[in-house]
């Protein structure tokens, strides 16, 4: 099987004055029915939001300084976890020492759970997500568990399960837990109980950790109430890149601008570059227009430049796709190709980058190929483990590829 690689020659210097340089190879499969040769980031616009944000990773890389963040948005192949860490850790694999704070998770239950880290939890909690009718306050997360229940706890551990030999560890000693409530969280950290810092600004308790820990336990004072936890906050203050994955199962644009909280969570997130994979679940509709996707997908950036207006813009395009439509019969979803054009237009109306991923898998009716070889799912959807760290790899290599064109031009 031909196999394609992109070479990425970084040169990295050290505060100290010394440097170092070597290849970082990311190998990708080629398949006959796809377009890796078209394996590149698109600017219908300018680009100039992007070269601000490739300026900041070169002041990480070459002095060492600074915090770069990162935020993917989505629906289930964000919430999966593998697309994101893949991306994750390829970022951080460019060099040792770059890895900053977890960032934003939250603590899932009842459902699938990124593999950066795991949960655990005692009690009775009630989840709820923003893809459906809910009755709780969200924030960017995009999710809450609430409990009643005093002996309720929940604990999270960041170590991070990775396939590969590239292993980030994300110790933190930093916390911010989101949420509202009668009952008060408490962290346990050894020996010690610690309390929190309320802040009303932004609806979460602070905890200052005595030392770095991979690990959070979190229980509620013993008194009668309830506590809705909306995200956590994981941090250690080094300089690095933070990269969070914002995921939830079957959500659409339209699903984040009902998180009455989205702003307050994205000015703790402040994000660099947002890279959007919002779309499967909007295009799967038969009320799709580009017209409405380009509405909510446009007032859910409005927001997130009111926080950063300089923030950098990387749109992701679905992918192919297919609708059931009876018990063993599939038929090819056309509003991929619709939404492939809102893409487009949003790049160009907010200079943004695309990453056109629905030519690239081989466009309309490709899907079926990518599951007879086994990195796509049956429902014709969703990808396998396998195909979600191909799709990582390759956006990684098409990021970076442009990044060496920046080194060039600087």
């Amino acid at each position: 099987m031909k196999r394609s690689t992109l070479i990425i020659c970084l040169l990295l210097v050290l505060t100290a004055g010394a440097f170092a340089q070597g290849p970082v190879k990311v190998e990708t499969p080629d398949y006959p029915f796809t377009r890796f040769d078209r394996n590149r980031l698109q600017y219908p616009g300018d680009s100039l939001a992007m070269e601000r944000f490739f300026d900041k990773l070169d002041t990480l890389f070459f002095t060492g300084k600074g915090h770069v963040s990162i935020m993917h948005i989505g629906g289930s192949h964000v919430q999966a976890g593998t697309f994101s860490q893949q991306m994750r850790d390829n970022l951080l694999n460019l060099y040792p020492g770059i890895t900053a704070g977890r960032g934003l998770v939250f603590p899932f239950m009842k459902t699938n759970t990124p593999a950066s880290y795991s949960i655990s939890r005692t009690g009775e909690w009630d989840y709820q997500r923003n893809a459906v009718a809910f009755d709780t306050r969200m924030g960017l997360a995009g999710a809450s568990v609430t409990t009643s229940d005093t002996t309720a706890s929940f604990s999270i551990v960041t170590r991070e399960k990775s396939p590969r030999d590239i292993t980030p560890v994300f110790d933190f000693n930093y916390v911010k837990i989101l949420g509202y409530g009668d009952l008060v969280p408490v962290v346990h950290f050894n020996n010690d109980t610690l309390t929190g810092v309320y802040s009303e600004e932004e609806g979460s308790y602070t905890f200052v950790l005595p030392d770095f820990t991979d690990s959070l336990y979190v229980d509620f004072n013993q008194q009668p109430g309830t506590f809705t936890v909306t995200g956590v906050y994981l941090d250690n203050g080094m300089p690095g890149i933070t990269y969070h994955g914002i995921g939830v199962n079957g959500a659409k644009v339209e699903s984040y601008l009902k998180c009455a909280d989205l702003k307050r969570d994205l000015k703790l997130v402040n994000p660099d570059l947002v890279i959007f994979g919002i779309g499967i679940n909007d295009a799967a509709a038969d009320s799709f227009t580009v017209e409405r996707f380009i509405d909510d997908y446009s007032r859910l950036i409005d927001t997130i430049h009111a926080v950063n207006p300089d923030c950098a813009l990387l749109f992701v395009t679905n992918n192919d796709s297919y609708k059931k439509v009876s018990r063993k019969k599939y038929e090819v979803n056309p509003n991929g190709v619709l939404a492939q054009q809102a893409f487009l237009e949003l790049g160009r109306k907010y200079n943004g980058a695309v990453w056109d991923f629905f030519d690239i898998m081989g466009g309309l009716k490709s899907m079926q190929q990518w599951q007879d070889e086994g990195i796509a799912q049956k429902d014709k959807v969703h990808f396998t483990s396998s195909g979600y760290m191909l799709i990582g790899d390759l956006l990684f290599n098409a990021l970076m590829d442009r990044y060496m064109e920046h080194l060039r031009n600087r």
